[in-house]
């Protein structure tokens, strides 16, 4: 009898009560693991997250987590062929494992590379602009956004044992939010040596990730408004699970992605002989057997003009006779099984009710030709790819048949095609197929509120797009209705989704000194020059004010001349008076920038590295020859970068005429040594 699969929580490994249920070999039937979680105390579990590892990772800030993640993927990446291994034995070929694994270790690698780009180096993130409450500017808010103080409770599916619980894991990770992850019983055992690798690396602060095996049991009895669940599986138990009283209760931030009846459209445009109609082909023919089908993101539904339908189904049966199905590790098989036997039978009940309103093109449910395995101790199944000459028939726009199974639909129109698409109630994804960028536009502005993300593919995308079944880490990857309402990346907004977003209001001072950015109207520090000053001596709100420089005539005409800059407003007195934005000559506002770098600079050697740009630039009121400029530049946002000897430096730049009036404002951005040479 085979082991039974360890779970690790509260911070180490334990084995579960009894002798638990048989996992079987995908392609040969023989027993890989037993699984169990009788005995694992849930509410500790959760405790424990919430006691050891929210604390430990909300002490880290975004660059931080941004590094571990980084670490880890490099540190998963050298174990692949492991992986890989044991990822055969749930039916994938090489293919389809590269597609969970590497996907999965990708997934890491966005998310560390977005952290670092795209969110502070600190553990509040700043949303927004300052919002000003009051006339005077004593009272002004911003939105925050910080950890939640719970556990990320993530219930994966079957079909992705790798990826999914990396997808779920990197953005709450990045957030400071720490993950209990309960995969699908059938590969558990590739997600339990996940876990074991990731546990042994060492690279994640103890309590960041806890892992049970088996039954989620009384679980979610335990989770509080602070945690949130992530569920990946059939819209059944995701309605069961959403309504979950503790759930319910405490009002628990619930995300799901569920069954999703994807769309693909040819357009009229896109004939035999064209481009795309072989792109199209292609496509659904990948779709359907990569991973056996057994892909929340594959096409279900292949939408193609009527007068067409014929031509694509003979050019879909054509390129399925050359899919070879066996063992995933025999030379030239390009699909493997099912996960399971069950999940073979599942398949075909749902067949049956599609086969009531369509026929096989191509096919048989019932059996298959495999090579190196046995057909009927593997869970293989045949791809199938039917027609249902009536679109309007619902069960093929509610019955979703989880493995290598797509149907053939005919359109006459694109508002028939958008209503059809819509009729999925909800998809994760569909995709577009079409030379003709009118009629894609039509489809896209259709379809696009039934669906999480939408690929218009052509030739001039074909060679690099990632096509309609992979999901990307800095996209959306969920869909509304049907597809579950949630979002299982989507990019920073993954990692959002694990904060608590907050209205302060306060005065400038206290606003500064909460989210760590200079605000408009706190205090300013004069005195040494802040280009003189290291990251480590620089403080927010240090500043300099500098001039006044008077801009003369003289000054606007060379600026004309010298950058061939010869817009009316600065060289023609009579074109410039008739505008009344105008009322005659003014300066250049890049000629506004270049002088206020000119005053506000200190030009020796220093801390300060390089100038790498501006941002946010507003030019406020018109500058005119005789007008006298002064400008105030003030350390905004400091950013020590990881792993380097320098850092970022924001500062906040007004420029200001003699009356007081701004007549610039923008951010500069700077890098600057953490430390001052000698």
């Amino acid at each position: 009898m085979a082991a039974v699969l360890r779970s690790y929580v509260s911070g180490g490994w334990q084995a579960a009560e009894g002798e638990g249920s048989p996992l079987h070999d995908a392609v040969t039937g023989e027993e890989v693991a037993r699984i169990s979680s009788a005995g694992i105390d849930m509410a500790g579990a959760l405790e424990y997250g919430r006691r050891v590892g929210g604390p430990a990772l909300r002490e880290l800030t975004f660059h931080q987590r941004a590094a571990l993640l980084k670490a880890l993927a490099s540190h998963l990446r050298e174990h692949r062929d492991e992986l890989y291994e044991l990822s055969a034995r749930t039916g994938a070929t090489p293919g389809d494992s590269k597609f969970d694994v590497d996907g999965g270790i990708g997934v890491l690698f966005a998310y560390s590379s977005k952290g670092k780009r795209e969110l502070p180096n600190d553990t509040v993130y700043v949303e927004g602009a300052v919002e000003p409450l009051s006339r005077g500017g004593t009272f002004v808010a911003q939105h925050i956004a910080t950890p939640l103080h719970g556990v990320a409770v993530q219930i994966n599916a079957f079909n992705f044992p790798v990826w999914g619980p990396l997808e779920k894991f990197a953005p709450a990770f990045l957030a400071g939010v720490p993950s209990l992850v309960k995969p699908a019983s059938q590969t558990a055992y590739l997600t339990a040596r996940l876990v074991e690798l990731i546990i042994e690396s060492g690279i994640l602060p103890e309590g960041a990730l806890q892992f049970v095996c088996g039954s989620a049991g009384d679980l979610l009895d335990h989770v509080t408004g602070q945690d949130l669940v992530s569920f990946t599986g059939s819209a059944t138990t995701a309605q069961k699970l959403r309504a979950h009283p503790a759930i319910v209760r405490g009002n628990v931030r619930f995300n799901a992605e569920a069954d999703s009846l994807n769309c693909s459209i040819l357009g009229p445009d896109a004939v035999k002989g064209t481009p795309e109609f072989d792109l199209f082909v292609k496509q659904l023919v990948t779709e359907m057997t990569v991973k056996a089908g057994q892909k929340c993101t594959a096409i279900r539904r292949a939408f193609v003009p009527a007068d067409v339908l014929g031509d694509v189904a003979d050019a879909a049966s054509e390129r399925l006779a050359k899919v070879t199905v066996g063992h995933p590790t025999a030379e030239g098989v390009r699909m493997g099984a099912l996960a399971s036997l069950e999940q073979r039978e599942e398949v075909r009940r749902s067949l049956k009710a599609l086969l009531d309103v369509a026929g096989v093109v191509y096919g048989d449910p019932e059996q298959v030709e495999v090579v190196a395995a046995d057909a009927e101790r593997g869970a293989f199944l045949s791809p199938v790819l039917l027609r249902a000459d009536d679109p309007e028939r619902a069960e093929v726009h509610e019955v979703e048949a989880f493995g290598p199974v797509s149907t053939l639909l005919p359109y006459t129109s694109t508002a028939q095609v958008v209503e059809l698409a819509a009729r999925g109630q909800g998809s994760l994804v569909g995709s577009v197929v079409t030379g003709d960028p009118e009629f894609a536009r039509e489809i896209v502005l259709g379809v696009a509120p039934w669906h999480g993300r939408l690929l218009v593919l052509d030739t001039d995308n074909a060679k690099e797009s990632t096509g309609h079944g992979s999901p990307m880490p800095q996209l959306v990857h969920g869909g509304p209705g049907r597809a579950g309402g949630g979002e299982e990346m989507g990019g920073i907004r993954g990692v959002l989704h694990h904060m608590q977003r907050t209205a302060v209001q306060a005065s400038p001072t206290v606003l500064t000194a909460v989210t760590g950015r200079w605000v408009q109207g706190a205090p300013r520090q004069e005195g040494v020059h802040p280009f003189r000053k290291s990251l480590a001596e620089l403080r927010i709100g240090d500043s300099v004010t500098a001039g006044a420089r008077t801009v003369t005539q003289s000054d606007v005409d060379h600026f004309a001349e010298f950058t061939g800059d010869t817009f009316y407003a600065h060289t023609d007195p009579e074109a410039a008076a008739a505008n009344e934005l105008f009322g005659g000559i003014v300066a250049h506002g890049y000629l506004v920038v270049s002088f206020a770098a000119g005053l506000f600079v200190s030009p020796e050697p220093g801390p300060v590295l390089a100038n790498y740009g501006l941002e946010n630039l507003r030019f406020l009121t018109p500058v005119k020859p005789g007008d006298a400029l002064t400008v105030t530049l003030t350390a905004k946002q400091i950013t020590p970068r990881e792993n380097a000897d320098y850092g970022e430096v924001r500062w906040d730049a007004d420029v200001t005429n003699a009356d007081g009036d701004s007549v610039a404002k923008y951010d500069v951005l700077t890098l600057v040594a953490k430390e001052a040479t000698a």
